[in-house]
């Protein structure tokens, strides 16, 4: 059910990205219980021109190899839960292509259950 936009500045090659998108799905599966077959990721590339960030932000430094992680997913997970999984994509980013932890931004949008269809024109999750 999650649905993952994943950007970045152009330049890396598919392999980098391929282990981005490996890193986020298998930290949504251990920390949030995403289903393991439940994978939808969109990754972007983007001209310097059109990635736009701030060089620091609350005593945070950013660089060009900032990555931006939106996920949509089901509301009513835990604080505690979105913790582990801001920790657990940091951390495996940082181990899997030698990232930053300063340079993983992620933002959750929880929408409820309704707000989905998964193909046919059908509301699959909706009562």
């Amino acid at each position: 059910m999650p649905l993952v936009r994943i950007s970045l500045m152009e330049g890396k090659n598919a392999e980098y990205r391929r282990k981005i998108g490996d890193v986020v799905h298998q930290a949504m599966v251990v920390t949030i219980n995403c289903p393991a077959q439940d994978r939808f990721q969109i990754i972007s590339e983007h001209s310097k021109e059109n990635f736009l960030y701030a060089p620091e932000y609350l005593n945070i430094p950013h660089t060009d190899d900032l990555i931006v992680i939106q996920i949509t997913l089901n509301e009513g997970r835990t604080l505690e839960l979105k913790k582990a999984l801001y920790k657990s994509i940091a951390e495996g980013l940082q181990k899997a292509i030698g990232l930053k932890q300063q340079d993983v931004f992620i933002s959750l949008v929880e929408v409820k259950k309704e707000n989905w269809s998964f193909g046919n024109g059908v509301a699959q999750y909706a009562p």
